[in-house]
């Protein structure tokens, strides 16, 4: 028995290591394959998202307004944002002083429409290279281009279609109430409008496809807005 005993051991420990490698060589084939596995689908989930649009060069520091850009793009930026800042200070002025519901429903729709608009512009203009301030433009003096309509509801057009003058202003200031609710809805539809007439002219002579969708929003929101504010001065 003894001698048949140690015949055996030496086998047996022979047989372990091939054993084992054997047991490690199956390992490292299932961990190859799991890493393929999961390698494939990191790949595929890369694939999926670039598919729906979800590339970071596309949503992370890309251009907010890629494509072809021209100087009526440019110009419409850089007018309306100022445009849509003059709007704002009017919503402003009825904090205290509107007194009509609805008034109140349209100063807040402006506010949390044109601010958003404000910020997509300026982005634009710094993915372009343009200045924000537009400086001395064809259309900006009285009588000197299609976006010049001298308009204001006092009559003292600032040479920038819709904007109110100073002493426009300084008379909503001043107004409270039922009167400032007739002076805000008065000069709101002349600023709308001119809004209207800027945004018309992007869409008819704008490049820029970005620019040209902002300016079909501004139509379609300010037109409905002018609805809204001339039903609005008919029963004040």
């Amino acid at each position: 028995m003894t001698a048949h005993q140690r015949t055996d051991r030496p086998a047996r420990r022979t047989a372990r290591p091939g054993a084992r490698r054997l047991a490690l060589t199956a390992l490292a084939a299932s961990a190859a394959l799991l890493l393929a596995a999961c390698g494939g689908a990191t790949e595929a989930d890369r694939k999926g998202s670039a598919d729906h649009g979800g590339t970071p060069s596309a949503t992370a520091g890309g251009n907010p307004a890629p494509g072809p850009v021209g100087d009526t793009d440019v110009r419409f930026a850089q007018m309306m944002i100022p445009h849509h800042q003059q709007a704002l200070e009017m919503a402003r002025l009825a904090d205290g002083r509107a007194a009509d519901p609805e008034v109140k429903k349209l100063v807040a729709a402006i506010k949390q429409a044109q601010d958003p608009e404000i910020q997509r512009m300026r982005a634009w203009l710094k993915a372009w290279g343009k200045p924000e301030s537009a400086g001395a433009m064809p259309g900006m003096d009285h009588g000197s281009g299609s976006m010049d309509h001298g308009s204001g509801a006092g009559g003292h057009g600032s040479g920038m279609s819709g904007m109110m003058s100073d002493e426009d202003m300084k008379a909503l200031k001043a107004a409270k109430g039922r009167a400032f609710d007739r002076a805000f809805a008065t000069m709101m539809i002349a600023h709308h409008r001119g809004a209207i007439d800027m945004a018309k002219d992007e869409q008819r002579r704008g490049r820029n496809a970005t620019a040209k969708k902002l300016a079909d929003d501004v139509v379609r929101g300010q037109a409905a807005e002018v609805a809204e504010l001339t039903a609005l001065l008919d029963r004040l």
